[in-house]
């Protein structure tokens, strides 16, 4: 979760919604729509951003994480938001400036860009990176929009990894 005001960005909290992997799928979406409707509800975000999803080798774990992100996507949908998707390369152009960056590349300018930020995990700093890159595009595309600077928002948003689960949440400041 991070705010942004402005062209400011500030760190506000990271997290994962984990699931009970013994329960049955359909359990598991459940339990990943509760989870991820926690944290809209906790942090009340104006925006989201999600990580599009890429292929596994194992046609079933694809399946598996498409159905997590369709629970990913549509949770801050009904809830009213705007959500953006971004591609792993861009997430790693906008917040490193290189889309084949790696992830210590990644974790290290999360770090650079959100002061009072403490490693909590490569999930979480992914998850970041997803809300910077949100925060980068929508600013811009706002400030195009309209013709000037634009007034600062909250997004929440989450990347989905190979194991399907939401990682963090993210704000764009308000």
């Amino acid at each position: 979760m991070i705010d942004v005001e402005g062209n400011r960005l500030r760190y506000v909290a990271d997290g994962a919604v984990s699931t009970d992997r013994t329960r049955s799928l359909p359990d598991r979406l459940v339990q990943l729509f509760e989870g991820v409707a926690a944290v809209i509800a906790r942090f009340t975000p104006d925006e989201a951003a999600v990580e599009e999803t890429f292929v596994n080798k194992n046609p079933s774990s694809t399946l598996k994480l498409g159905q997590a992100r369709g629970i990913v996507l549509l949770v801050p949908a009904q809830a009213g938001l705007v959500v953006g998707e971004y591609s792993p390369n861009l997430i790693k152009k906008t917040v490193v400036g290189g889309g084949l960056a790696g992830k210590a590349q990644v974790q290290m300018m999360v770090k650079t860009l959100l002061p009072g930020y403490t490693f909590s995990g490569a999930d979480a700093a992914d998850a970041l990176a997803v809300a910077i890159c949100h925060a980068h595009h929508r600013e811009t595309a706002r400030r195009v929009a309209v013709g000037s600077g634009a007034a600062g928002s909250r997004a929440a948003g989450s990347g989905a990894g190979n194991r399907g689960a939401a990682r963090g949440a993210k704000r764009v400041g308000r």
